[in-house]
């Protein structure tokens, strides 16, 4: 009691402070497994997603615990950035309706999908992806990453989707109004699969929402403040490769019930 005397501590924090440390001594295992996620998923991961992993390898622990525990340990998701792309240019084709109204949710696969293109600009040499995501699961359903924002980028993206999905009668398909999807063959194509086609009102980007945010998460986890770890533009287009194969098959999702966008569709299909 000498050391609170001179420390001016009072008796109450002490024995709250005790009671914490005692406390996380008993927790040594789930403080090694909240590490581990955090580390392994590369600091992407909050409280809420790892309560989640804790949860799918059999350890039931409350948010409140894991979230006391991470602020300890000073374990902070990244945090996002945003930087918008473009790649509209005026009206030089035909212009959709917009058939989703940010009703973005479908109750099954291949239902509504979404697509934009966003640019990685890696000190001056600028790369640019250009994904489908299935509005069911946020699955990624098909991609292609150029260095250079063309058509034969988009139909190489479409080509690989067609190629993977036989029947798509019926399925709305929705993006902004870049130049790439107001062109005449892009249209044409989407006809005739018999898709729906649906376009963003002028200036509201989050009328694409769906895509906003996955564009926002994946730069915030693989690219802002991270130029550093790519050496070439090449680099970065094999991290992009890696990193979406991890957003399919193993980053999980709250509203997916914590499961990837792969391991939900799958389950459901079961």
């Amino acid at each position: 009691m000498i050391l609170l005397q001179i420390s001016g501590l009072a008796k109450s924090v002490y024995y709250y402070t005790l009671s914490k440390i005692d406390k996380d001594d008993k927790n040594k295992e789930i403080i090694d497994k909240i590490k581990e996620i955090f580390i392994n998923n590369k600091e992407r991961y909050g409280y809420r997603r790892i309560t989640l992993e804790l949860r799918n390898q059999g350890y039931n622990v409350n948010h409140k615990k894991v979230y006391r525990i991470m602020v300890k340990l000073g374990l902070k998701p990244l945090k996002r950035n945003k930087r918008k792309y473009s790649s509209y240019k005026g009206t030089i084709g035909k212009i959709a309706d917009n058939l989703i109204e940010r009703d973005f949710n479908a109750d099954k696969p291949n239902q509504k999908w979404y697509t934009d293109v966003t640019e990685f600009n890696l000190r001056g040499e600028k790369c640019y992806l250009s994904p489908i995501l299935d509005g069911y699961n946020g699955e990624v359903i098909s991609y292609n990453t150029s260095k250079s924002p063309n058509l034969e980028q988009i139909n190489d993206m479409l080509n690989k989707a067609f190629d993977k999905n036989n029947n798509l009668e019926g399925l709305i398909f929705h993006s902004d109004q870049g130049w790439q999807y107001q062109h005449q063959s892009y249209q044409q194509r989407l006809k005739n699969n018999g898709i729906k086609q649906s376009m963003s009102r002028k200036g509201n980007s989050m009328d694409n929402g769906m895509m906003e945010n996955f564009f926002g998460i994946l730069k915030t986890e693989m690219f802002y403040d991270q130029e550093d770890d790519y050496k070439t533009l090449d680099d970065l287009i094999k991290a992009i490769d890696d990193y979406i194969y991890y957003y399919n098959y193993d980053r999980i999702k709250v509203k997916l019930k914590g499961l990837s966008p792969v391991n939900y569709r799958l389950q459901s299909s079961n």
